[in-house]
């Protein structure tokens, strides 16, 4: 439908009124009746546009002040310059009519309106009034929303005194309208902030803090939170005048927007200094802002988290958070999908894990492994960044304190699993050095770690978990296995050069591999080999012989067995590494089976994994099966993925012996070389 020839029709009976000398020969009615038809087509935003293309904002802006034009007061003049407060209200709910209302003067006329009402007058006695000043205040409150000009524009035009008289108004409607054009002014301004603390706005605005009246609270709260905005010393004065318990009181309050309103606020309050955080504390709001955070409502959960980070900064607030039940919640706001909430959960468990009585309860309730999980998969840097420094807190707590690492170990002795499995794991991340031998070989925090991982019961998700935390602990060890701890292989060994490979030149002894001759020397292979001294010196038929056959070893690879025995090196090809692997286990070359090892395991693939495996078992080879398990551990997620359930189980039963040997052997060496240096606790 088309608006226009209507919308035409009411301005041009409206622009009447701008004739000065014809104002007591016009149409009162009329003029009353058009405003206020203008004013419901103004209320759809979609006829915005053609209401102020038509010419509406210097038509409507002279009504301010009709009354002001006539000899007498007239009731229909104030309706009418309700109604056109009300217009231009809608219209600068557009930020680009914004600055045309105010060219055209409306602020004066605003302000006049607002002087009108007498606050100490019978509230029946001036309804004209008061629906004027309400219109008035909310058509300030729209035109300065977030525009810094007319904000201060306002404040010029002494716009700022009548609204904090109006605070006192008895019409409630009244109150709220004045209290939110404040709160619109308030707002990262400086110069406004400062005028309505100067005009004694304070002590109402606290009062207001207990109304009955939802809306009242609500704008009120708002006014002082945008008032101590980056501003401490009037965050003092307020906290002086005896704001703070009834702000703590709105935490209460059934108007979910006053309790959002009033938990940001107590969230500034409790930068002033630690004494208000303890008077906030002690007033009882940590249990209020606790149960909000399990609200339905965002920003209601978003400002309780904000308050507790901000309280979380003090020792025994942070006690007092997690033993009123706090550290759930807050984790699980850290899963959020919000970045808002994310970070200030991040921020008060950061907060949290500062307090060394909270470390093993956090640990106690798995908040570790949660912090670990979510910390990659958090929106911004900045979260993650505050993640790690928690984790890095607890660390921290735990390699300084020994009463927090003692409490963490006696959940090893917990009558419950999960709570037994959660310290193994903490602590195989987060144990200082000198504590591993003791947690994990002494305490059995290693059993606790590999029965997590080989139970089925346990699920994937679990069993992933612990191969993590294993491998967390087998990188830490190694990371600090001092190198003379590494098992030594000395080897008896003549070595004669390459030159005399396969070379009959002083060779005493051949052997016939694939059908062809192969010359050796005697005393290289004796001195090489247990398994060639035997052959040679024992009571065997080989002892006498000048040539033996090798009937299950390929040319290459006993070429290459012997170049290792006569160099003592040799570059293993993968293509014979398997075969060679086995040649060096028959013949007890430990050197030579060590490189094979190396070199199958940097082929080590999901695919191969398995007869990997089989290989080191078959062929006593403890380093190749110490990676296989290592890289079990590594890929765990996708080893499980491509065998199937009951293969992945008992390849993993098989692969723990190895693993336990392996890192209860390495614990133990570092346990002697820090005991040797005097480090052990």
């Amino acid at each position: 439908m088309d608006y226009v020839p209507e919308i035409s029709a009411l301005l041009a009976v409206l622009s009447t009124a701008t004739e000065r000398g014809g104002v007591g020969l016009l149409d009162k009615a009329g003029l009353r009746k058009a405003a206020h038809q203008l004013s419901e087509l103004a209320k759809q935003d979609e006829l915005i546009d053609d209401i102020v293309s038509e010419g509406a904002i210097p038509i409507v802006c002279p009504l301010l002040n009709l009354s002001a034009l006539g000899a007498q007061p007239c009731t229909e003049y104030e309706e009418v310059e309700k109604e056109a407060s009300f217009i231009l209200g809608l219209l600068a709910v557009k930020p680009e009519y914004q600055t045309k209302i105010a060219e055209q003067n409306a602020l004066a006329g605003l302000v006049r309106l607002l002087n009108q009402y007498n606050v100490k007058a019978p509230k029946d006695s001036q309804p004209s009034r008061a629906g004027s000043a309400r219109r008035a205040a909310d058509a300030i409150t729209n035109l300065a929303h977030e525009n810094v000009e007319i904000k201060n524009m306002v404040r010029a035009q002494n716009g700022i005194p009548p609204l904090v008289v109006l605070l006192e108004a008895l019409d409630i409607k009244v109150q709220r309208a004045a209290a939110g054009a404040l709160r619109t002014l308030a707002f990262k301004n400086e110069g406004n902030k400062e005028q309505i603390v100067e005009c004694k706005a304070l002590p109402i605005l606290i009062q207001m803090l207990c109304s009955e009246d939802q809306g009242v609270h609500y704008e009120a709260v708002g006014v002082l939170g945008n008032l101590v905005h980056s501003s401490q010393h009037i965050k003092r004065k307020v906290l002086e005048e005896g704001a703070l318990q009834p702000v703590v009181g709105l935490l209460n309050s059934p108007c979910s927007e006053s309790q959002r309103e009033a938990a940001l606020l107590l969230g500034q309050f409790a930068t002033t200094d630690s004494d208000t955080k303890a008077k906030i504390v002690q007033r009882g709001a940590v249990p209020l802002l606790i149960s909000m955070l399990s609200s339905a409502d965002s920003s209601l959960k978003e400002m309780s988290t904000f308050a507790l980070g901000r309280l979380a900064q003090n020792n025994d607030n942070q006690a007092g958070i997690v033993q009123c039940g706090g550290l759930l919640p807050l984790l699980e706001l850290l899963e959020s999908k919000a970045y808002s909430l994310q970070h200030n959960a991040a921020f008060a468990l950061y907060g949290l894990a500062d307090n060394e009585d909270n470390v093993p309860d956090i640990i106690k309730v798995g908040a570790l492994q949660r912090l670990v999980d979510c910390g990659e998969k958090l929106s911004v840097q900045a979260s993650k960044d505050c993640v790690q420094k928690t984790i890095t807190r607890m660390e921290q707590k735990l390699s300084t304190s020994t009463r927090v690492l003692n409490h963490v170990e006696y959940m090893l002795r917990s009558g419950e699993i999960v709570v037994q499995q959660r310290a193994a794991m903490s602590l195989a991340k987060l144990a200082p050095t000198e504590a591993l031998h003791r947690i994990f070989a002494v305490r059995q925090g290693l059993d606790v770690l590999l029965n997590m991982l080989t139970d089925k019961n346990e699920g994937r998700h679990m069993q992933l978990k612990a191969a993590n935390a294993v491998l967390e602990l087998a990188r830490k060890i190694d990371a600090i296995t001092p190198i003379d701890c590494l098992p030594a292989h000395p080897e008896k060994t003549v070595r004669l050069g390459s030159q005399y490979v396969n070379n009959p030149s002083l060779a005493d002894i051949s052997f016939i591999v694939d059908g062809k001759p192969f010359y050796a020397h005697r005393i290289a292979l004796v001195a090489s080999s247990d398994a060639f001294r035997v052959m040679f010196d024992g009571g065997y038929r080989e002892k006498e012989a000048s040539s033996i056959e090798i009937p299950n070893i390929g040319w290459d690879v006993f070429h290459c067995m012997m170049t290792y025995i006569y160099t003592g090196n040799v570059d293993v090809a993968p293509e014979i590494a398997p075969q060679l692997l086995q040649a060096s286990d028959q013949y007890l070359l430990e050197g030579l089976k060590r490189l094979c090892e190396m070199c199958i395991a940097q082929a080590l693939h999901i695919t191969n994994l398995s007869h990997t495996f089989d290989l080191s078992e078959s062929y006593s080879a403890p380093q190749l099966a110490k990676r296989c398990v290592l890289f079990t551990l590594e890929h765990f997620q996708e080893a499980s993925d491509v065998y199937d359930s009951v293969g992945f189980s008992n390849m993993l039963v098989r692969m723990v012996p190895y693993l336990r040997v392996g890192l209860l052997e390495d614990m133990n060496k570092v346990w002697s070389a820090i005991a040797s240096n005097g480090l052990s606790r």
